[in-house]
Order: structure tokens, then C-alpha cells, then sequence
């Protein structure tokens, strides 16, 4: 199988809260060090990646330099709207074309139309050949909203497509769909914990893919997952050896805690499996909050498994 690194784009989603970001940085990071010139794609003005590799707080909308051949952008949907927007309508100026009512009701009335222009910002990000930008990009990481926004983003060139079938907009929306559908440009990370409603709702992911774009998911990196410590046989012989002693008998029920819970994330895992998804897992790190070197950790627990 083709290794994800050596896509165009990758598009990275799954139920919020369940470190997407995390594994973005640690992707970025990892093609970056691998000499691949890599850029990771906010989107919303979020502007997390930054302060999780330890940069400089980065101006919105710029594409910013991170690390040797690493850098980041938050897309702000509403200003890659008026931007496109004034692609199309030539030398209108965007303090103008921001004010105008014919600009206000398209953003209000366009369904899908802030996902499109998104999209179509991430597209190009990909081109080799960029109007007027400096730098080319080699992969582009798209650390993509919840799984059903982002679901919601990815339909919208489709959406559009069917409504406008000549001119810019049609030919825009045709190249996005173009590559978000094929396999040798572009491929999907799912991101979930072991919990029955993320995997619930990542193979629902899968569902949707496999149906409305003929792909399948490149692999589920599955985050926090605990070690299995201990075996059945073994608790049961701790606790035999422990009957008359308090202390250890709570180290023994502190110990089957652990393992039920470790139990239950790998049925969860298992849940995958069965559906012949291909499985990444990322421990469980014992930290109120993430900083750069655990972000390298899961990087190096990507490592030649993408």
C-alpha cells in the first residue's frame, strides 16, 4: 500500500475531542523530518498547531514557517469567501464586495458555499504551479473539522457541482472533486479514542466514503490507548496471593480496573478490525497537557505505520 506521507493531501477527521490536531502536528512533523515540504491546514482561525510545536502565534491567514520544511495555516472560511468572491468579480475591492448586500445574502443564502471555497483554498495547496504564492507544497495535511462537518465540506464540491456546470465555479469545484477522489493524490485519516461512539462513528465515516466517493480510509489512528498490564490468569493468581492483606488486595482491585478498562478499548479496536480497517495505535500518555515532546512521541509512533 502506498504510504499516506506520499500523497498530495491528507485529510484528517473524526469525532470531536479525540486529538485530531495532535495527530496532525505529529503527521507534520514526521513528513517535515522526513524532508517532504509539508504545510498543515487549519481551519475556523484556529491556530492550534502553532503553540503545540512551540511557534510564534502566526498572523490569520498566512501561511506561517513552523520548522525546516514544515508550515501551518489557519483558513478563516469567511475571508476565503470574499477572496474567492473577488477572484471571480475581478478588481471589485474586498472592503467593497465585504459590505455589499449582493456579498451578504450569497454567504447567508449559498448552502455548502464557506465549505466549497475551503475547499477549493486546500486545493490550492496542493498545485505544484501556485498564482502569485511563494512556497509549493509537497503534502498538504488537512486537519479537518468533526467528522460530520467535515463530511459536509467534502460533499460540497459535488453539491455545487450540480448546480453550476460551466464557467469558474464549475471548473473549481471539478478539479476539488477530482482530487479528493483519487487515490493516488489523496487519502483519509480517521482519528478516534477507544470508545464505543468514536468507533461507532468512525466506521459510520467509513460508510460515507466508501458510498459517496468510492475511497476507502487509509487507516484509524486510535489515541489513548491504554497497555494491557496484566493477564486474566494472572489477576486471579495476584489475588489469590493477596486474600488476608488489605493493601494489596486494593493494589488487586486497582489492578482488574485497569484491565477491564484495557479490555474494553481493545473490543473496541476489535470492532475495527472486523471491518478489515487498518489500525494504528497511539498509547495513552499520563499528561494534563501535550507538549512538543509528546507531540514528537506519537510522531515516532507513526513512524513507517502510515
Amino acid at each position: 500500500m502506498r504510504s499516506a506521507l506520499e500523497q498530495r493531501l491528507l485529510v484528517i477527521t473524526g469525532k470531536g475531542g479525540v486529538g485530531k490536531t495532535t495527530v496532525a502536528a505529529a503527521i507534520g512533523l514526521l513528513s517535515a523530518r522526513a524532508g517532504t515540504r509539508t504545510i498543515v491546514a487549519e481551519l475556523g482561525q484556529q491556530a492550534r498547531l502553532p503553540a503545540l510545536l512551540q511557534a510564534g502565534a502566526p498572523q490569520p491567514g498566512t501561511e506561517s514557517q513552523l520548522a525546516p520544511k514544515l508550515w501551518s495555516i489557519s483558513i478563516d472560511p469567511d475571508q476565503a469567501l470574499l477572496e474567492w468572491l473577488q477572484s471571480l468579480g475581478g478588481r471589485v475591492p474586498g472592503r467593497v464586495l465585504a459590505r455589499s448586500g449582493t456579498f451578504q445574502y450569497f454567504a447567508a443564502a449559498a448552502p455548502g458555499a464557506k465549505e466549497l471555497v475551503s475547499m477549493v483554498k486546500i486545493w490550492e495547496l496542493t498545485r505544484r504551479q501556485r498564482t502569485r504564492a511563494r512556497h509549493s507544497y509537497e503534502l498538504v495535511v488537512l486537519d479537518a473539522p468533526a467528522t460530520g462537518h467535515a463530511l459536509g465540506m467534502l460533499e460540497s464540491p459535488r453539491t455545487f457541482g450540480a448546480i453550476a456546470r460551466v464557467g469558474p465555479v464549475a471548473a473549481q469545484t471539478a478539479s476539488v472533486r477530482e482530487l479528493l477522489e483519487d487515490p493516488a493524490r489523496t487519502s483519509y485519516l480517521a482519528v478516534a479514542q477507544p470508545t464505543e461512539m468514536a468507533i461507532t462513528e468512525t466506521l459510520e465515516l467509513a460508510d460515507r466514503l466508501a458510498g459517496g466517493f468510492g475511497r476507502e480510509l487509509h487507516a484509524v489512528i486510535v489515541n489513548g490507548v491504554l497497555a494491557q498490564r496484566f493477564s486474566a490468569a494472572e489477576l486471579d493468581q495476584l489475588e489469590r496471593a493477596s486474600e488476608d492483606e488489605a493493601l494489596a488486595r486494593a493494589a488487586v482491585l486497582a489492578a482488574r480496573a485497569a484491565h477491564a478498562r484495557a479490555r474494553f478499548q481493545r473490543n473496541q479496536l476489535a470492532r475495527l478490525r472486523r471491518r478489515r480497517l487498518r489500525v494504528v495505535t497511539v498509547p495513552f500518555q499520563f499528561a494534563s497537557e501535550l507538549a512538543l515532546a509528546g507531540v514528537e512521541g506519537v510522531a515516532e509512533r507513526l513512524r513507517g505505520r502510515l
